[in-house]
């Protein structure tokens, strides 16, 4: 087995689907035959519960990790999905964001070293990072090998992506020159609004290499699948929202 390629799913505005993709690809890429582990760096633990992971079954989480009480292999939890598993979060993690901010640069690698012990033992490691350009996103972004960055079709996403650009540029000169792209993935899709339409093209002047070919639906069986604790995968096979992110997953296996 090839060490395993490290993806961040970042986007410093809130509900855009980030954590709604990171879940679903991480499974539909494990349900192809490849052993994932997903990380939940963001306080809310949204990636922990959406793969229904109990809060009385977490001993460690990647807290733990962070301020160096306990090796990343001791916080991971096989999930209940076939070839998934997970290093959960809970709220402790947002004491971790300020803690961050009192530890040298230097220092700010030493997440590499964690990963390390685990890199064989998996294809892939998808990082959920919290909603903002925190040193908790920085850290993830510090470790990873590329970036997919999920967005709704509208206005403020636009803006917010220049933000997300200029921070991870700031991040290759300054601890990981080989992070790339690796993808921009359109969510909530509806492509009967003009302003859909009008975002779309937008992005296409100026990112069209970067964006994912197929965009995520705004479904119902999408939105409800998390309150099972089921990717969509599993909660709903057949359903549109499952197509639509098997495909951006074989993409996704393809591009890194």
């Amino acid at each position: 087995m090839a060490r395993a390629k490290v993806v961040s799913f970042s986007n410093q505005k809130g509900g855009v689907g980030k954590t709604t993709s990171c879940v679903n690809l991480s499974a539909q890429i494990a349900n192809k035959g490849k052993k994932v582990l997903m990380i939940d760096m963001d306080p809310q633990g949204n990636a922990t519960s959406g793969l229904g992971i109990s809060k009385s079954k977490i001993k460690k989480t990647v807290y733990d990790v962070i301020i160096g009480k306990a090796d990343i292999k001791e916080t991971i939890i096989k999930s209940n999905f076939k070839n998934l598993w997970v290093v959960p979060a809970t709220i402790d993690l947002a004491g971790a964001e300020l803690e961050l901010y009192d530890i040298e640069d230097e220092q700010l690698k030493f997440t590499e070293l964690a990963l390390d012990s685990v890199k064989d033992d998996f294809d892939y490691i998808f990082i959920d990072c919290p909603p903002s350009l925190g040193m908790l996103t920085v850290k993830a972004l510090t470790v990873s090998d590329g970036v997919v960055i999920p967005m709704q079709c509208e206005f403020y996403s636009l803006e917010g992506m220049s933000q997300l650009l200029n921070t991870i540029k700031r991040i290759r000169a300054a601890y990981n020159p080989d992070l790339q792209v690796v993808g921009i993935l359109l969510t909530m899709y509806n492509g009967r609004l003009t302003l859909t339409s009008q975002v779309v093209a937008e992005l296409k002047k100026y990112y069209a290499e970067k964006l994912f070919k197929v965009p995520i639906s705004r479904t119902v069986r999408i939105s409800e699948a998390p309150g099972y604790g089921e990717p969509i995968c599993y909660h709903d096979p057949y359903g549109k929202g499952s197509l639509e992110y098997a495909a951006v997953a074989k993409e996704l296996m393809l591009r890194i």
